[in-house]
């Protein structure tokens, strides 16, 4: 048995991890889109690093596009097996790979008006609405904590990680030459005592692990202040200086995260009195699914859900569908709250809202998440006075904060609890991936202070042979 790494190897974008046994079976672990690679992007997208004919399964871990953007390609390239993934996490994938193929199809047709008046060839996207339609119908739905055979020799349970709706780390079981290994891939961990989901599972003894890090050096800060943190910046910029908030936030998880957090401080009476906007048809469609999986949430959630049956709505918020809309918000004086995708600001409507709202200092840009550091988002967060944005470069006078607790990855406490549940004496290797490897190098040094013993971080396309 072999596994190698094809994304979210040293880097945070374009999960790929591929299983392949004696027999020739094939068992891909995620197929992500990267984001944020700067120049190789395209490239990094286009090309696997495998075959996608050879895949005989996919699971799927969860809905964000760095997990899943790629399957309409790989399917449309020859993969025909199916796809496991939770229900949730299928409702997502639903509306977030329709999106991303129109995405791709809008900057192909924008960047071909030059090429054609260039004489340069065509390009094309990535995939097609139709594409990523035909895609859907090889997905298959299990059940959490329910053992799934795939096979006479292969079993997959998946276990809830509390990272977004039907979030799931995966735990294969596999029979190869008279023994059996057990395999753990966590997807993306979640937070123990998340605002809004529940904490991730336990799960059965592994043999290896291949274990997120994206904050594996990093502690976040108590989910309470991080609240009163979001109340004050509203405060300050729209209440004090008369400014807008522009948040960029990804459509699944954090948007619904602000939403709730938000509602939580019109109940205690202290959210300040301004207009609140969701711009993001995406947006809208992933908080409807949200709504739709109540069985995910925790039980402060389903409390509250008691006396208030859509925590994820408020006085003075409005949710923007219309392009138009959307662009009048940019000439509106009034002081606003702005919540819009892309979470990186890299695509979308909230980097119109950036562009249009930087070089004035009355106003906040609030990053609220991880941000991968090529991207619009994350040149921001690093304090950069100048940055591009539609290939026109702007000076940064707005003020740029930042709420890093708000993200949905567990930090290094959170990862090493959700392993505390295995016997590391029993565990062969763990494999750090979706991580930065400055990152996942200070990471292994804790791993290690908890009894493991081999501790890898895979480059892209390395592979290695499992005992």
């Amino acid at each position: 048995m072999r596994i190698s790494f094809h994304g979210a190897a040293r880097n945070v974008t374009g999960s790929k991890h591929l299983i392949s046994l004696d027999n020739g079976i094939k068992i891909l672990l995620d197929c992500g889109m990267f984001q944020g690679m700067g120049e190789e992007t395209d490239q990094l997208n286009e090309h696997f690093g495998f075959n996608p004919a050879e895949i005989n399964y996919l699971i799927l871990s969860h809905a964000h596009i760095d997990h899943c953007g790629l399957i309409p390609r790989v399917i449309a390239q020859g993969f025909k097996g199916e796809v496991l993934c939770t229900a949730a996490t299928m409702d997502l994938a639903r509306i977030l790979l329709m999106d991303s193929a129109r995405i791709q199809q809008q900057d192909s047709d924008y960047s071909n008006k030059h090429r054609k008046r260039k004489g340069l060839p065509l390009l094309k996207p990535l995939y097609t609405e139709e594409d990523a339609m035909h895609a859907l119908r090889q997905f298959k739905i299990i059940k959490y904590n329910t053992e799934h055979q795939i096979n006479d020799d292969i079993s997959v349970l998946l276990t809830d990680v509390g990272h977004i709706i039907g979030s799931a780390a995966v735990h294969l079981s596999i029979k190869e030459n008279a023994k059996t290994t057990r395999l753990t891939f966590s997807g993306d961990v979640g937070r123990y005592g998340d605002l809004i989901l529940k904490s991730p599972e336990t799960f059965p003894q592994s043999d290896y692990i291949l274990l997120e890090s994206t904050y594996g050096d990093s502690l976040h800060e108590d989910a309470e202040p991080a609240e009163n943190l979001l109340k004050e910046i509203i405060y300050q910029t729209c209440i004090l200086r008369g400014g807008k908030v522009i948040i960029p936030a990804f459509s699944v998880g954090r948007t619904q995260e602000l939403l709730y957090s938000l509602n939580h401080l019109e109940e205690r009476g202290i959210l300040p009195d301004v207009k609140y906007y969701v711009d993001s048809p995406l947006s809208i469609k992933a908080t409807n699914v949200v709504k739709s999986h109540p069985e995910n949430f925790n039980k402060h959630v389903q409390d509250v859900m008691l006396h208030d049956d859509d925590p994820f709505n408020f006085k003075n918020l409005s949710f923007i569908q219309d392009t138009s809309a959307s662009i009048a918000l940019n000439t509106d004086p009034e002081p606003c709250v702005i919540i819009s995708a892309s979470g990186m600001a890299e695509a979308g409507r909230v980097k119109h809202h950036i562009k249009n709202n930087i070089t004035d200092e009355k106003n906040t840009i609030l990053m609220v998440g991880y941000c991968e550091p090529n991207s619009l988002g994350g040149r921001l967060a690093a304090g950069y006075n100048t940055v591009t944005i539609f290939g026109e470069e702007f000076p940064v006078r707005a003020e740029i904060r930042s709420v890093r607790s708000m993200s949905a990855h567990g930090d290094y406490n959170d990862l090493l609890q959700f392993i505390a549940c295995q016997d590391p004496s029993k565990v062969k290797k763990v494999f750090l991936v979706h991580g930065e490897y400055d990152v996942q190098q200070n990471f292994v040094e804790k791993i290690l202070a908890k009894g493991y013993k081999n501790i890898e971080i895979p480059e892209r396309h390395q592979e290695f042979i499992l005992d």
